[in-house]
């Protein structure tokens, strides 16, 4: 396995600049950012389709920090219901299937996407519950008419570039656990693989080791982020997890993103990493921050810190086995 970081992290810094952050930390991939959330500051594919040149120079600064491309990623919502915004974010997810190919980068990161509750939805409407039955007509709907329609046609442009997906599961997104996750790959292709974020599985209560191994045991584990989440238990014992309010309200939410390490300690990150290594997962774990209480560079450095040293035990043989 190797090291990563997803580089919109330092989507303020010149692309030089942030690979040379990367290079100094020891680390050894980086994730880069093509569109969608978050945006493309560094990487905008439709420019780079069009010059080979400013191509050439893209590749040129990662090869020469010795850096490889674990991924490209463009989270957006190709399904939502303002088509503005869908078209857009379909549009991106395209151009950087055709760059990933173009690169022989093997993997694309997004989101599922979430539509509305019909075509005359304004906002995504994502579904939590299956009563009044009105909820369950709409996610059947969903599912029927936009997921797999979509999905399955993106897995033949997909197959004709030869590049797979890396789908994050995500509350508020369709894809938001394992269950959807696999119905989703199922149901449109085995192309559609996995992005694993542990920090989206601990407030929804699941067990990022146990969910590991039942993707891996479907070989759709693609790509893997490091990101931790912390549970407050006193608001959580008051107001349960399906929390609304702004992340920016630390003090009153059940749970916020934290730095790795930050949420969760060494015995839980260290039984995720030995998971990986069971399955024989050998990408990238790539550090991601959405951290409010710590600076993008404190964050990145501590992660990098608590990650290489976990790392470092489990090459010279030191399994916690799951």
């Amino acid at each position: 396995m190797k090291l990563g970081v997803f580089a919109v992290l330092f989507g303020d810094k010149k692309f030089e600049e942030a690979l040379d952050m990367i290079a100094e930390m020891g680390l050894e991939s980086v994730e880069i950012g093509t569109g969608g959330y978050p945006g493309d500051a560094h990487c905008n594919p439709k420019e780079l389709l069009s010059d080979e040149s400013k191509c050439h120079k893209f590749m040129k600064a990662i090869d020469d920090r010795g850096l490889k491309i674990s991924a490209l990623s463009c989270h957006g919502n190709p399904l939502h219901p303002n088509k503005e915004i869908s078209d857009m974010h379909h549009e991106q997810f395209q151009n950087t299937v055709r760059l990933a190919e173009m690169l022989e980068v093997e993997t694309v990161i997004t989101f599922s996407g979430c539509p509305g509750e019909s075509n005359s939805s304004l906002f995504p409407v994502w579904v939590t519950c299956p009563w009044p039955e009105d909820h369950t007509e709409v996610l059947e709907w969903q599912w029927k008419e936009k997921l797999i329609p979509y999905w399955s046609e993106q897995s033949k442009f997909l197959a004709k570039h030869n590049v797979r997906v890396a789908i994050e599961p995500h509350p508020g997104f369709a894809v938001y656990n394992n269950e959807t996750a696999l119905r989703l790959r199922n149901e449109c292709g085995v192309n559609i693989g996995v992005n694993f974020d542990p920090s989206h599985l601990f407030w929804q209560q699941m067990d990022p080791v146990s969910c590991i191994k039942e993707i891996a045991e479907h070989n759709a584990l693609y790509h893997f982020h490091a990101k931790d989440t912390a549970i407050d238990a006193q608001n959580t014992a008051v107001n349960g997890m399906l929390d609304t309010k702004s992340y920016r309200e630390e003090l009153s939410r059940s749970w916020i993103f934290r730095t790795v390490g930050y949420g969760h300690g060494e015995e839980m990150w260290r039984k995720i990493i030995s998971t990986l290594q069971l399955v024989g997962y050998e990408g990238t774990i790539s550090i991601e921050h959405e951290d409010s209480l710590l600076s993008v560079e404190e964050g990145f450095q501590k992660s990098a810190a608590f990650l290489n040293n976990i790392l470092i035990k489990e090459r010279v043989g030191e399994i916690w086995w799951a």
